[in-house]
């Protein structure tokens, strides 16, 4: 089957609005590579029930998906480039995780190190069958629209790993089907929250929302989690794993401001105060256009559902082609053929 030579599946769960790690992690990336390379990107409602399956929280996810959607719109993601699709609306998907299934063992999977920390955060007494498979049913979402660069976090590196082995033993088993996709992690692979204690996260309470407003974001900046030995400003501070300046190096742009605050920080001239309101003014900066574009959207009715069902139609496109190739190569039984 020929592959597509510039391709790529990458993409969010609907579990609340995108912050500030997010755009680090992997949206910048997105924003460039769509300019280039044939893009889907998937909203992922049915990765959301490996963690919470509840009624309350499927209920919740219209409003999340649409969220999300407003925030890929807001920070430039173009629907006429790049296919934003939903999940569980492409029901080859749930095929093709099936068949993927029978070609992983367990014990593989159980390797996946971030499994058992989504278990942990989730507060699960056991892991289910669906969450240990999440790479497996990620692997489907990979390798249906047969992308060749996959743009994600750190922490999902792992995963992009298992699509790797499932195509290689697919191709191995029954033919050339699938491309072997590569990784591509963003500059800033992992962004530390403002509590300084782990990576930005919803759940933490952490976070730094891409649709906040001004005010929010100053109140936010001004709880940061900075040096915890300098007590007075006079007081020479560390740059290194500072989250404030950690924060100005990802979204300052201003990079002359960035060395004369880390220089005067080092020296012991300049307070924490200033660094927070300069990393304020920063991010505001940032966050203005995308604020903008995000209430432009929202005024239009049904644009966030237009968007979803034109990039669905272009997913399902390449599912059905590409689940074509894999009956055909694997000789699946047609009923009927005879």
């Amino acid at each position: 089957m020929n592959h597509p030579t510039r391709r790529i599946l990458t993409g969010d769960r609907p579990t609340g609005p995108l912050h500030l790690g997010h755009y680090a992690g992997t949206l910048a990336n997105r924003l460039r590579l769509q300019e280039s390379y044939e893009c889907f990107f998937i909203v992922a409602d049915l990765h959301t029930l490996t963690t919470r399956p509840g009624r309350q929280d499927v209920a919740r996810l219209g409003e999340n998906i649409r969220e999300m959607v407003l925030d890929y719109l807001a920070v430039g993601i173009d629907p006429q480039r790049s296919a934003v699709f939903l999940q569980s609306a492409v029901p080859e998907t749930y095929e093709l995780n099936l068949i993927f299934e029978m070609l992983v063992s367990v014990p593989r999977l159980e390797r996946v190190p971030s499994l058992k920390e989504m278990a942990q955060a989730a507060d699960l007494e056991a892991m289910s069958f669906g969450l240990l498979g999440y790479p497996v049913l990620q692997a489907a979402d990979i390798l249906l629209p047969r992308a060749t660069l996959v743009p994600v976090g750190k922490d999902n590196e792992a995963h992009v790993e298992v699509a790797r082995e499932i195509a290689r033993r697919f191709n191995a088993l029954y033919g050339e089907v699938f491309p072997v996709p590569e990784v591509m992690l963003g500059e800033v692979p992992s962004l530390v929250g403002i509590d300084g204690q782990a990576k930005m996260s919803k759940s933490l309470d952490n976070a730094i929302f891409l649709a906040d407003d001004a005010r929010t974001v100053e109140e936010k900046v001004r709880r940061m989690y900075t040096d915890p030995r300098r007590v007075r400003a006079d007081i020479p501070g560390t740059v290194e794993g500072n989250p404030v300046f950690a924060y100005h190096d990802a979204f300052n742009a201003d990079r002359a401001e960035v060395d004369d605050l880390k220089e005067r920080y080092r020296q012991g001239r300049v307070g924490d105060v200033e660094v927070k309101a300069r990393l304020s003014r920063a991010l505001n900066t940032f966050l203005d256009p995308i604020r903008e574009r995000r209430a432009d959207v929202a005024r239009r009715p049904g644009r966030v559902e237009e968007v979803l069902q034109d990039g669905t139609k272009r997913a399902r496109h390449e599912a059905i082609l590409t689940m074509a190739a894999v009956r055909d190569a694997m000789g699946l039984y047609r009923l009927g053929s005879e």
